[in-house]
């Protein structure tokens, strides 16, 4: 899949003047099932948070709270998508670098996996994760 494939999903909202409701089903709102979720705060200003790729691993990121860009690289270019809704989430799957970078104060970062934890599925060095890359399009 190249970042041309990438995109932002819509997830369900539900308007109400008592507040809104949004929700995500595994299988059904996203292209996997959920096996583990974490979420990212407190990010001091200036820093960025990801910069690793996933072998197997596949994500959807939510800004639930405030804003932050994703800059996604899939070995050939990069392309930035800008998370400011809570309906809204990106699939970045596996053999694509993410960095999180431009926290909004008090941001919120939801992130749902298609994997349990594993530290061999992660890819820290890009010029690893570029030589792997370029190598499954041999």
């Amino acid at each position: 899949m190249s970042i041309k494939q990438l995109g932002i999903i819509e997830f369900p909202k539900i308007m109400d003047p008592r507040g809104n409701l949004t929700f995500i089903e595994g299988d059904q709102h996203i292209p996997f099932h959920i096996r583990r979720c974490y979420w990212i705060y407190d990010v001091p200003g200036g820093e960025t948070r990801g910069g690793h790729a996933y072998r197997s691993n596949n994500e959807i990121i939510v800004a639930v709270s405030g804003s932050f860009d994703v800059v996604i690289d899939d070995g050939n270019g990069q392309q930035t998508f800008s998370l400011n809704r809570s309906y809204y989430g990106l699939y970045v799957p596996c053999h694509h670098w993410r960095e999180l970078v431009n926290f909004s104060t008090n941001s919120l970062s939801l992130v749902m996996a298609s994997d349990d934890f594993s530290e061999k599925d992660y890819i820290r060095s890009h010029d690893d994760f570029l030589l792997e890359v370029r190598a499954k399009h041999v």
